[in-house]
């Protein structure tokens, strides 16, 4: 309530307050350097897995524990793994810090000759 009572007495030092405040806010506003979208770098190549009719449980245990296997015995530099098993489909992320997409062996894995023809995986850079 103070604050009404020193508005109605000064007026004009509200007045100036208002202008100050719409001239110094568009002003800061065009300063300030920001980005919506910023340039994070973050290495995270994402394996898709898709097996219609493969329950999540059996695609855990049939091909992502493998997967993540061989990712680990032959990539290095890999930070970890995160993967999600869903009915038919699973996604298996590999964060790291130097590994590239050509670094993963997604075309001659030893998984391909266990399962049938047409399950090859898609690795796709994430950015």
């Amino acid at each position: 309530m103070w604050i009404v009572r020193l508005a109605l007495r000064r007026p004009y030092t509200f007045v100036v307050l208002a202008i100050l405040l719409l001239i110094l806010g568009p002003l800061a506003i065009v300063r300030t350097p920001t980005d919506i979208f910023p340039n994070i770098n973050i290495p995270v190549i994402s394996i898709i897995w898709t097996y219609t009719g493969l329950a999540p449980q059996e695609m855990s245990d049939r091909i992502v524990s493998v997967t993540e296997r061989n990712l680990t015995t032959t990539v290095n530099n890999i930070e970890h793994i995160e993967s999600q098993s869903l009915n038919g489909i699973a996604v298996v992320k590999v964060f790291s810090s130097k590994t590239r997409k050509s670094a993963i062996p997604s075309r001659k894995s030893p998984l391909h000759h266990r399962l049938n023809c047409g399950n090859c995986p898609q690795a796709l850079p994430l950015r």
